[in-house]
């Protein structure tokens, strides 16, 4: 399952994300974010980090340094 969502990651940063305008709020991006909570907590927990991140990344979010907990 691990893989899975990563593999889904990486096929948005290479087919999705370049066609997108640059506007992330957060170093690192929600999709390297996302990419390392899911390595180092495994597809539930890390995929529940991502998430919760993803729904901070808007306009009246936050911004600046985050790393994965």
């Amino acid at each position: 399952m691990r893989y899975l969502l990563i593999g889904f990651v990486r096929f948005y940063q290479g087919a999705v994300s370049p066609f997108l305008p640059n506007a992330c709020r957060y170093t690192p991006t929600c999709s390297q974010y996302m990419i390392e909570a899911v390595t180092r907590y495994g597809a539930i927990r890390g995929g529940w980090l991502g998430l919760k991140r993803i729904s901070r990344c808007h306009p009246w979010g936050g911004h600046g340094h985050d790393p994965v907990p």
